[in-house]
C-alpha cells in the first residue's frame, strides 16, 4: 500500500503552519533544502560524537537550538504530522558520508525535518507578511538566511 503523495501533504503542511499556498516546484525546493539542512546538522552531530569518543551519533550530539526543539514539539502535535512522517518513510534517507545514526537519532529525523519545515514556512511569512504564494526570490532570500545560521 502506497503512502500519501508528497505534494498534497506538503501543500496542507504549508497551509496549516503559515497560511501559504505552495506548488510542486516549491515542494521539491523545500524538500531539497530541508534535506540539506538535516545533512548539515548530522555532520555537526558526527563531529560532536567524535569529540566525545563515539562513532555513532546520539540525539544529544545534534546541535538543536531551543527554537528548533520547540518547532519539533509543535510538529509532533500537527494534524499533518502523521502524513509527513509517512511521506518521509517512503524514501530511504541516507546520511552523509561517514555519518552513523543511532536508532534513537534515526527516530528523531522526521521530527527534525518537521521542525525545520515549520521554521522555514514561518520565516517565509515573516520575510513577507502579505505573501500567499511565495515566489523564487522569497524562497532564495529565506534559504540564504537559514544557511547563515546553520
Amino acid at each position: 500500500m502506497a503512502g500519501p503523495s508528497s505534494v498534497p501533504v506538503f501543500e496542507r503542511f504549508f497551509r496549516s503552519v503559515a497560511q501559504l499556498k505552495v506548488d510542486k516546484n516549491d515542494v521539491r525546493r523545500f524538500r531539497e533544502f530541508v534535506d540539506e539542512m538535516v545533512d548539515d546538522i548530522a555532520v555537526a552531530g558526527r563531529n560532536c560524537a567524535r569529540a566525545n569518543g563515539r562513532d555513532v551519533i546520539a540525539p544529544m550530539d545534534l546541535p538543536l537550538t531551543k527554537g528548533l526543539q520547540e518547532r519539533m514539539r509543535e510538529f509532533d502535535k500537527l494534524e499533518e504530522a502523521p502524513d509527513v512522517r509517512a511521506v518521509l518513510a517512503q524514501v530511504v534517507r541516507r546520511p552523509p558520508a561517514d555519518v552513523t545514526f543511532s536508532e534513537d537519532t534515526e527516530a528523531v529525523l522526521p521530527e527534525l525535518f518537521g521542525g525545520l519545515g515549520i521554521a522555514f514556512a514561518r520565516a517565509l511569512r515573516i520575510a513577507d507578511p502579505e505573501v500567499v504564494n511565495p515566489g523564487t526570490e522569497l524562497w532564495d532570500r529565506v534559504t540564504a538566511l537559514f544557511r547563515q545560521v546553520y
